[in-house]
């Protein structure tokens, strides 16, 4: 299968070049790759532009959010200004600050391959900052997904190229968890596969400057998220009322409960308790229950044992 990566990158010349070079070291060499600087005022351009590879395309546009950067991707990728022969049958949309395993395409190929049903094939992602590990989810993923985000972001994932298309692209106007949202309606339209193996397909570099260290801690910035997501009116053919408000209720008390942990991770500790609270009584569950009074004796834990809620490294 022809591959597209799509890497959209706005001030990002301290790593692009790794996401660059990382679809580069592929075992799988057929690919197309498509940097879209979105408006960038470093040197991003220069170092996508410094790759010698034909199969790299550099597009720069003025500054239009990374939605729209993706979106862009997509369109030189699938139109006639590439003119790929064959044309990609899987796209990837790889951040910039992020980087692939070596054999990352080549083992989410043979997912696809191997499920001609399955609209997508994850693997697992590893975080570079902790080590830890999110492995990947595949089935009729749908309702899972509904709750919460699975995926780090769409660079665990090798989408088909016509569940892409179907899907509309990215929405511009929301700022956090276009990726969710974007994924929600992939899952809509068939079952996942999942890439054989246990060691990471995508390694995630987590820093201040990222979306989900500005903002997860807000419990606001998932109305516009949540408001595309649950106003799909397919979700409502799919599940009904009932079972839609339920999911519906799961779904805020996740968010609550990402909010509040947040807060803690970064310094908040009263207001993270009062979030986490909320999540539980709205949705409890022997986990978090677990974890909520381990929150209240933070203070007298060693920092290696607070897991999810121990602070950020610099």
């Amino acid at each position: 299968m022809h591959i597209g990566v799509v890497v959209p990158a706005y001030n990002a010349a301290a790593w692009v070049g790794d996401a660059i070079a990382s679809v580069l070291a592929q075992t799988h060499r057929d690919w197309s790759l498509v940097v879209v600087d979105d408006g960038s005022s470093d040197d991003t351009s220069a170092v996508a532009a410094s790759f010698r590879d034909t199969r790299i395309w550099l597009i720069r546009q003025a500054n239009a959010g990374v939605s729209a950067a993706r979106n862009r991707g997509i369109a030189e990728l699938l139109g006639a200004a590439l003119s790929l022969q064959p044309p990609p049958g899987g796209v990837v949309f790889l951040d910039a600050d992020d980087w692939l395993a070596p054999d990352a395409l080549s083992r989410l190929n043979a997912a696809l391959d191997a499920s001609p049903d399955a609209v997508a094939a994850s693997g697992t992602c590893a975080f570079a900052d902790t080590g830890a590990a999110r492995s990947p989810a595949s089935g009729d993923i749908l309702p899972r997904l509904l709750v919460r985000n699975l995926f780090a972001n769409c660079g665990q994932l090798l989408l088909r190229t016509r569940a892409v298309d179907a899907a509309g692209g990215f929405l511009p106007e929301i700022i956090y968890g276009e990726d969710w949202e974007f994924c929600i309606r992939i899952a809509q339209q068939g079952p996942f596969a999942s890439a054989r193996g246990k060691h990471p397909v995508l390694f995630v570099r987590r820093h201040d400057e990222g979306a989900y260290r500005r903002l997860a801690q807000s419990p606001d910035a998932f109305a516009p998220c949540m408001d595309a997501i649950f106003g799909n009116p397919a979700l409502l053919d799919r599940f009904g009322t009932r079972e839609l408000a339920a999911i519906l209720r799961r779904t805020e008390a996740e968010n609550t409960w990402i909010a509040g942990r947040e807060q803690i991770r970064h310094g908040y500790r009263a207001s993270g308790l009062g979030l986490l609270r909320r999540s539980v009584r709205a949705d409890p569950t022997i986990r978090r229950a677990v974890l909520l009074a381990a929150a209240h004796l933070l203070h007298l834990l060693p920092t290696s044992w607070r897991g999810p809620l121990r602070p950020y490294r610099a």
